[in-house]
């Protein structure tokens, strides 16, 4: 059953030197790596990958009574074992199907009831073939028509309570579609494929013959995909994905590329930069851009252009974000779509005058971060809330700046008529009257949005039970808005408005990663490595942080897109404040804020 493979020489030992990890990446510091132009970097073999000549491929081939595993059963299994070009093993054996052949199948394979009838059942050759496969310890699952075998060895596996190992699996016939025309042969059958690369055996439908053949066939079609950048284990789960050979030659820009948290930067014939993205694994990330999961056809064409990568690794994931962000806002990359503009977010706030109105603004000074919402993720949202919080109150909605005093000859517009508005302009209203009458505007601007959300809330039912759907829609639309725009601003407006934040969280691989942020902008990050004084890490990275003065406009020291990445990193499961410098008003979300209500959804 199992024949032993002649003895394979071992290939010579390697070492490899790690540098050592820094204490402290500074944020500011742009370096660029494994594009020819920066410093030399020793890589470790996880960085490079598997090549295909140390893979250990297993290619099967099943005979069977059927077509499919519902009624039918196995009747031989033959399988070969190579790696780099060698054998290392062989398995085959007739099965015992513990039913009849039928004719048909026999005339196929030549495989009568009575060859199988002293064979062993599959309950005893199935165990014995997952120990010859070895699969599920790197090694790769090779069939013709894969979909087929592994089918029968799944079900089999099951039916016997045994657990299937999930190995990775390359269909020969995918492969072949890839790089084989229609020219050469008229369909990519095994037979078809045996004749087309001269195979040593012929297939005959026998199993061992057939997995015989199909390890030729396997070589072959290896050598024509290794120029299209099929070289290495990684590339094997994409080899049979429809990507142009043009751009999939061009996955040599991920080699070399380390395996760290980091931002990538795709670049053009002039060095221009077409496109920033970040990674927790570079050269992992940059690799899928050559294969089908990219969809995106912008992206496609970006990917022709491209004639190189650079990177910016970095400590830690956050540090990534970060800097792919700026480097975004910076760069203006004509491929990245998002965080382009994210000084262009809009804010809602009070006007400062006798008489005050709700406006959309731009920019909101330090000053007055509790009499505004926001930002907001478009000027739509930021209308949306306004629209709702002018419903809950007689607010004056005409643009005009009106004196303390009426002037004379004023005339109500048609809101104040209709009872919506309390005609400060021709003196219906005073300040004080004023005042009490905006009072739950003033309450929501300042992270108190009960009485605005109740009334809201009541507005909708009204509708709904008198059967106006369209406008409790609309109403529901505000408030949701309004409900996302004073959220985010509770999230904000303590992180942005105190000096310093020191934070860790423990790394899985041991030792602690280290944040410092500085009015909502990230000021460092740090790694410190298992067994070393985090403390000593801390007081490096404050002495050596950014230094962020008070900024002059609410979230002015970051954009806001950095500050909420910094606020979910402060927000995950395990997060310690290792000191705070605290500002004028406390680290936390407000007991009676807007978090304590559900955003209403759209069903």
């Amino acid at each position: 059953m199992w024949v032993p493979a002649r003895t394979v020489a071992p290939m010579a030992s390697t070492t490899l030197l790690d540098a050592a990890p820094g204490a402290r990446l500074r944020l500011d510091d742009v370096t660029r790596a494994a594009d020819g132009r920066g410093v030399p970097v020793q890589l470790g073999l996880d960085e490079i990958g598997t090549p295909l000549h140390e893979v250990t491929f297993v290619v099967v081939d099943l005979e069977t009574t059927g077509g499919s595993p519902a009624g039918s059963e196995i009747t031989e299994i033959g399988a070969v074992k190579v790696r780099g070009g060698e054998v290392l093993g062989e398995f085959q054996t007739l099965v015992n199907p513990g039913l009849a052949i039928p004719p048909m199948i026999t005339v196929l394979t030549g495989i009568t009831n009575a060859m199988v009838m002293a064979a062993p059942p599959i309950t005893e050759v199935l165990p014995a073939f997952l120990e010859f496969a070895g699969l599920g310890h790197g090694t790769v699952l090779v069939a013709h028509n894969a979909g087929f075998d592994v089918d029968f060895l799944r079900h089999a596996t099951e039916r016997m309570d045994l657990e299937w190992p999930r190995p990775q699996v390359l269909d020969t016939v995918a492969l072949a579609r890839r790089v084989v025309t229609r020219d050469e042969a008229p369909n990519h059958k095994l037979s078809t494929l045996a004749a087309l690369f001269s195979t040593a055996v012929t297939p005959d439908h026998r199993a061992l013959h057939d997995a015989r053949a199909t390890v030729d066939v396997l070589h072959a079609l290896l050598g024509r995909v290794g120029p299209l950048g099929v070289t290495h284990l990684e590339d094997l789960a994409t080899a049979t994905d429809p990507v142009p050979a043009r751009r999939r030659r061009k996955v040599s820009m991920a080699d070399g590329l380390p395996d760290t948290p980091g931002v990538y930067q795709f670049v053009g014939p002039g060095g221009e930069v077409l496109y920033v993205g970040t990674a927790v694994n570079l050269r992992r990330r940059v690799r899928q851009y050559f294969t089908a999961a990219e969809k995106r056809a912008r992206i496609g064409e970006m990917l022709d252009i491209a004639t190189g990568v650079r990177t910016v690794p970095c400590a830690t994931a956050l540090e990534a974000r970060v800097r792919e962000l700026r480097q975004i806002a910076e760069l203006d990359p004509p491929y990245n779509r998002r965080s382009r503009r994210p000084e262009r977010r809009p804010w809602l706030r009070l006007t400062d005058e006798a008489f005050p109105r709700l406006s959309v603004v731009r920019r909101v000074p330090a000053t007055d971060l509790h009499r505004a919402l926001g930002p907001f993720s478009s000027r739509g949202s930021a209308t949306a809330a306004m629209e709702a919080l002018q419903e809950i109150a007689g607010l004056r909605r005409c643009t005009p700046r009106l004196p303390a005093v009426p002037r004379a000859g004023a005339n109500a517009c048609v809101l104040a008529e209709m009872g919506r508005c309390g005609a400060p302009c021709t003196g219906g209203q005073d300040g004080r009257a004023y005042a009490v009458a905006i009072a739950p505007v003033r309450a929501a601007l300042a992270s108190d949005v009960d009485q605005a959300v109740a009334t809201i809330r009541e507005r909708i039912a009204g509708l709904a039970a008198q059967q106006r759907y369209e406008e409790a829609a609309t109403e529901r639309d505000r408030l949701r808005a309004l409900l996302q725009g004073a959220r985010r601003t509770e999230r904000l407006r303590p992180l942005v408005t105190t000096p310093e934040i020191v934070a860790a969280r423990r790394r899985d691989e041991g030792g602690w990663e280290i944040v410092l942020v500085r009015h909502g902008r990230l000021a460092g990050t740090a790694v410190s490595p298992h067994g070393a004084d985090p403390m000593a890490v801390v007081a490096s990275l404050r002495a050596g942080g950014e230094a962020v003065p008070p900024p002059a406009d609410a979230c002015g020291a970051a954009p806001v897109e950095e500050s909420e990445l910094v606020a979910d990193w402060l927000e995950q499961a395990g997060v310690r404040l290792v000191d705070v410098v605290p500002g004028p008003e406390p680290l936390a979300c407000p007991v009676r804020g807007a978090a304590r209500h559900e955003v209403p959804g759209r069903g």
